[in-house]
């Protein structure tokens, strides 16, 4: 016997490019894609275009914390329209949105798993960092905890990046950073970069993936840099200033064209 929940979100909705930029980065055996279909912890994910709803299939009731997993990782409260009205009237995004109508923010399954991604993703590729995942993953047997990761040193990286994920477990499992959306993007990245090794970047990826900071921005990313041609970070934080309140959602246009 299956249990399925139906989780409605606003049309239009590009998944393609939500499973493209996922399935670079899926950690088996903790999580896989299976064609269209995203599955982990035996739970499966997939999209009905027709009904504008994600379905949710598990071989037990689907509790409402695995909905609201499902719904941050997809993005499904996005309302593309809106953005869309914001970011179509760019030169530069214009012809990207209408390629890439309704992108949305990919999200965390596990927030404090998707923190220690974007720091073990510091200046490598995405699949040096897929891989270095695995290889965590290898060492505990699973996704450890942050109490695990605090104790034990991880394998495989450089010693500094080691360190920062340490530091960061222990604050998270003593409570003293919760990954959670503060008051304003300005208070959230100044919570995270407090963290000692924690950067810019990494502060702004983990804001739009983790916290849902819909104008979150790593103006420092190469490939941002390198779509928009600018010259140097600060310009690139100029040319930004037209997508706001919407700069995650630019940013993933940008990573998608």
């Amino acid at each position: 016997m299956t249990a399925q929940v139906r989780i409605a979100y606003r049309a239009p909705f590009d998944w393609p490019a939500l499973v493209a930029f996922l399935s670079k980065r899926t950690v088996a055996p903790v999580e896989v894609f299976e064609e269209d279909e995203y599955v982990r912890d035996g739970i499966r994910i997939r999209n009905d275009p027709a009904g504008s709803a994600l379905t949710v299939t598990a071989s037990w009731p689907v509790a409402e914390s695995i909905v609201s997993r499902a719904r941050h990782l997809f993005d499904t409260e996005a309302e593309p329209r809106r953005i869309a009205r914001r970011l179509a009237a760019d030169r530069m995004l214009g012809p990207i949105i209408r390629k890439h109508r309704g992108i949305r923010v990919p999200g965390a399954w596990e927030p404090f798993e998707m923190v220690v991604r974007a720091i073990v993703g510091q200046q490598v590729s995405v699949a040096g960092a897929t891989t270095t995942m695995k290889k965590i993953v290898a060492q505990f047997g699973a996704f450890p905890k942050p109490a695990q990761l605090a104790a034990t040193p991880v394998s495989g990286m450089p010693e500094q990046r080691a360190a920062t994920i340490r530091r960061v477990a222990a604050a998270v499992a003593a409570g003293d950073l919760p990954l959670t959306r503060g008051p304003s993007l300005e208070e959230s990245i100044a919570r995270l970069t407090s963290i000692k090794g924690i950067g810019p970047w990494t502060a702004n990826y983990i804001a739009m993936r983790v916290l849902r900071e819909p104008d979150a921005f790593p103006s420092g990313d190469l490939g941002l840099l390198k779509e928009t041609e600018a010259k140097s970070e600060k310009e690139l934080l100029r040319m930004a200033e037209a997508w706001r309140p919407w700069r995650a959602y630019a940013a993933m246009l940008l990573w998608s064209r």
